[in-house]
């Protein structure tokens, strides 16, 4: 097998050079932190502050996600102040610390590299501030993991591969380590080499360098080229298969490979969709659903409930065929005719009223 992929080193800077220069509030929901009727405290006085801090922003499915964040915010009556994600481990912990002189009454841990957040989230913690991770393992009992369910999305794609392929194909598989959704969807694929041992991985690339969709196709361009054997590609990302789709186009190998990717948006979809398109399937949840119940999260410990501590929510297989057949063009399409798509019962209770 051939590894194509940067060091992590390249891209991570080093975590004890925190930038000098300050991080900035990317935008904060058009809501004043007003009363909500019926509410706990301190929700029914008002003027509850939730920081949402990003490490990734870059994407169709983080726009989506801060989007259903936004808007569960202001459900709520919450003030969210949201930090843009640069992929910049020590930026992200000085906009936590930012967070924590604002007096937040809780924070949204989106994506991030453990080893630099443990000890500013638990500076947090000490300082009475709620926490919440989505997609980051922080491995401390009082932050709620929030996830989409990588086993159950990794499991979906890689079945439908076999329905698809049979259970003998060379594949080529795109991975960045140090990311807990990406390293989740990477022991299922692990299993699963396992269990079917015609399946034979004869490259591996990745990278999650700006902009990620063309940096990967670079990798993906060689590793085509180094392994025309390739039939199935295994890109457990959206902008991880768009990088394998654009390579694919270029070489004219669309008719040759199928790819199977997670995450979706619109833009995916229209992807997903074009004529002779290799992308043919994805696993996903509704990202702005996942931006909501990660607020729903935050605002039930803000009010001393138990969100639990490992919230789930759980995905939909997409193939090309349900787009086409369903005349789908638009997440609001998906939803409409996708209803498991459309929601989640995680992380809620009688007084949270619905994002609309």
């Amino acid at each position: 097998m051939k590894s194509l992929f940067q060091s992590r080193s390249v891209w991570l800077r080093a975590l004890g050079a925190l930038t000098l220069c300050s991080a900035t509030v990317l935008s904060a929901a058009s809501v004043s932190a007003e009363p909500l009727k019926g509410a706990p405290a301190p929700f029914d006085k008002g003027g509850v502050r939730i920081a949402l801090v990003n490490y990734l922003s870059t994407g169709d499915f983080f726009q989506a996600y801060e989007a259903g964040a936004q808007k569960q915010a202001k459900a709520l009556g919450v003030d969210l102040r949201i930090y843009e994600g640069r992929q910049d481990a020590s930026e992200q912990r000085e906009q936590i610390q930012q967070a924590i002189s604002l007096g937040v009454s809780a924070i949204i841990v989106n994506h991030g590299l453990p080893e630099s957040l443990k000890d500013v989230v638990q500076r947090a913690l000490d300082k009475g501030i709620k926490v919440v991770a989505f997609d980051v393992d922080l491995a401390n009992p009082k932050v709620p993991q929030i996830e989409q369910s990588d086993h159950d999305l990794a499991s979906l794609l890689l079945d439908q591969a076999v329905k698809d392929n049979g259970d003998t194909f060379a594949a080529g598989y795109v991975y960045v380590a140090g990311f807990a959704p990406l390293d989740r969807r990477d022991a299922v694929w692990r299993d699963f080499k396992r269990a079917h041992p015609n399946v034979q991985e004869k490259a591996r690339w990745g990278t999650v360098d700006n902009p990620i969709a063309q940096s990967v196709a670079n990798q993906a361009s060689a590793a085509y080229r180094a392994h025309p054997e390739i039939r199935v590609v295994f890109a457990p990302y959206d902008e991880f298969a768009r990088g394998a789709k654009l390579a694919a186009d270029e070489a004219k190998l669309s008719s040759k490979l199928r790819i199977y990717s997670a995450d979706i948006s619109t833009a995916d979809i229209e992807a997903i969709r074009a004529p002779g398109s290799a992308w043919v399937a994805t696993a996903a949840t509704n990202p702005a659903v996942v931006g909501a119940v990660s607020v729903r999260a935050a605002a039930l410990l803000v009010a001393g409930q138990d969100p639990g501590h490992h919230i789930v929510v759980k995905p939909t297989l997409i193939t090309r065929d349900d787009l086409v057949k369903n005349d789908i063009k638009t997440i609001a399409d998906l939803g409409a005719k996708f209803p498991a798509f459309r929601s989640s019962d995680a992380a809620t209770a009688a007084w949270i009223p619905a994002a609309q």
